[in-house]
């Protein structure tokens, strides 16, 4: 069981509609463009998303999408049933003939398992996750710095050893 790109696509979609909506209609293209996400796949997702009432449509020049409900009123699972991300982590989709007609004896872990993950998804509104991404945006850039082992060599080097090198590169 995982989460396809179908799902994360969705509410990562969803995420930068919520974050741009103030403006008016957030297009398809800009979405598309900001999160690297193909123009035909947003297409399909959020005519799901427009037939669950989750974002409203507006035709025309200056048209796009906007949400439909408040953000805080929408949870990640909305998003993630609306495009048909199955979320399930029994064998036999919840059927319990997943062994000789009957359930499999770790049937009721993934069960169990299935309501956890959706309970949470349930608890986690669009809203969370736009104050989240407001929040890392606020956060200044940390650069990760490479250290080749060579460079990491040097550095372990005490500086009385370093011999100093002269305009024309040679060492004095």
């Amino acid at each position: 069981m995982r989460l396809t790109t179908k799902g994360r696509f969705a509410v990562t979609a969803m995420i930068d509609l919520a974050l741009r909506e103030h403006n008016g209609p957030v297009t398809l293209a800009g979405i598309s463009q900001r999160q690297k996400i193909s123009l035909s796949y947003l297409e399909q997702l959020f005519g799901k998303l427009r037939r669950h009432q989750l974002v409203e449509s507006t035709r025309g020049p200056g048209g796009g999408y906007s949400l439909a409900r408040p953000s805080q009123d929408i949870n990640v699972s909305s998003i993630i049933f609306a495009v048909d991300e199955p979320l399930d982590a029994t064998q036999c989709g919840g059927k319990q003939d997943c062994f000789e007609d009957g359930p499999c004896m770790t049937h009721e872990l993934w069960t169990s398992l299935n309501k956890r993950m959706i309970d949470y998804l349930d608890s986690v509104s669009l809203q969370d996750l736009v104050e989240q991404q407001r929040m890392r945006e606020q956060q200044p850039a940390t650069r990760q710095i490479s250290i080749t082992r060579e460079h990491k060599a040097a550095l372990e080097l005490p500086t009385s050893s370093l011999q100093s090198i002269d305009s024309n590169g040679t060492r004095a």
